[in-house]
């Protein structure tokens, strides 16, 4: 059951027999990551509707921004000035940034892909923009970020093998020149941990040549990108299958932008340990909960006289003080406090699920976890 396989920054101390799940701990200049862990989402460098001390009690340990949208808005001149965008948004723990290249290619309008980057019009008021993998990187590293990524094309979903192919080497060419940015800067002491992506589409061939390919390349870390872009769930999942066995097992793996609960425990059985989703906080705003039998929507009439928590021994502060039949007067009058301490709840159960799975790897019983956790989950239970 226990083995250890030791990189620079990522240790695996536990793994799974019956899957390839594991239990780790990425190192990170702000601190130790215990995976497999939730990273919520903070585009703006915010995660909607709560403060950085909420986020340090839900035990948050490590929060995302995002290049193009910080980019864009306030910019990078307010960030500097302010001191990186720890100290502009007051949280002191690890910060990942994506590199923008999601968002430049599903937000932005007129983009225009070259050799040397992207030129779109932004996505507030048109103007005029360029983002390239020097600059993704340059942005990054104002930001202060401590996981930095690197800047890829994300291809549309469904594509052709030959454009999926075309985009890979494209985006390869760009993974190269992110590292090269750093390693012009021979500061290796004072550098992020950096994460290649893996891209291919729904193509083996594509994910397993990106994943050698970066592979051969020596990233601290492995992200598999293109997922959960308009594909059917067991498309998301070859795509990680694709890519997982050709990734290092002593460097950590993200799967961006996932998911949903079971999701997330399927992800974790085929060897992912770092997840970012913003269902948690977006489905709250719709007065949607999640519990460990699915979610419910407080907006309906049963729960006009329901006394119960929104999940029963659930310990966040919402489940703690405040009836079901409170959250869904709030949320039908609309005021904000109902989101926020739905949001609240939502936040604390995607981050109580990682804890329960790492607690369930140290355990050895992450196969019974698997079972019970995902056959009892239903998309939707209220």
């Amino acid at each position: 059951m226990e083995t250890c396989l030791v990189s620079s920054c990522f240790e695996v101390s536990a793994v799974d027999p019956s899957s390839a799940a594991r239990r780790g701990h990425l190192r990170t200049r702000r601190g130790m990551i215990e995976t497999p862990v939730f990273m919520p989402v903070g585009t703006q460098g915010t995660v909607k509707a709560v403060s950085p001390r909420e986020l340090r009690e839900l035990e948050a340990q490590i929060i995302l921004g995002n290049t193009y949208h910080l980019f864009v808005r306030p910019g990078l001149e307010v960030i500097r000035k302010l001191g990186g965008l720890h100290r502009f948004m007051a949280w002191d723990g690890p910060i990942l940034t994506d590199s923008g290249g999601f968002q430049v290619f599903s937000l932005a309008r007129l983009r225009r892909i070259t050799e040397e980057g992207a030129h779109f019009q932004n996505h507030l008021d048109g103007a005029p923009c360029f983002i390239g993998p020097e600059t993704s990187m340059e942005i990054q590293h104002t930001l202060g970020s401590d996981i930095v990524m690197a800047f890829d094309e994300c291809p549309p979903h469904p594509c052709t093998h030959e454009q999926a192919a075309a985009s890979l080497e494209l985006t390869l060419r760009w993974e190269r020149r992110c590292l090269d940015w750093w390693a012009a800067r021979n500061d290796p002491e004072q550098r992020p941990l950096l994460f290649g992506i893996v891209q291919g589409s729904s193509y083996a061939d594509l994910r397993e040549k990106s994943a050698r390919s970066l592979v051969a390349m020596d990233w601290d870390g492995y992200a598999v990108g293109g997922v959960s872009v308009g594909e059917p769930e067991p498309e998301m999942m070859a795509a990680v299958e694709f890519a997982v066995p050709h990734l290092p097992a002593d460097r950590p793996r993200y799967a961006m932008g996932l998911g949903t609960p079971p999701q997330m425990v399927e992800m974790v059985a085929r060897g992912i340990d770092m997840f970012d989703c913003v269902l948690p906080t977006r489905i709250a705003r719709n007065g949607t909960a999640f519990t460990s039998s699915g979610t419910i929507n407080l907006k309906n009439a049963c729960f006009t006289l329901d006394e119960k928590p929104i999940e029963e021994g659930c310990s966040c502060y919402a489940c703690a003080n405040f009836a079901r039949a409170y959250l869904r007067h709030l949320v039908k009058a609309e005021e904000i406090l109902g989101l926020r301490l739905i949001t609240l709840h939502n936040l604390h159960f995607y981050l109580g699920l990682m804890k329960k799975v790492r607690g369930a790897l140290e355990a050895g019983t992450f196969a019974a976890f698997r079972r019970e956790f995902v056959g009892g989950y239903q998309p939707h239970n209220a």
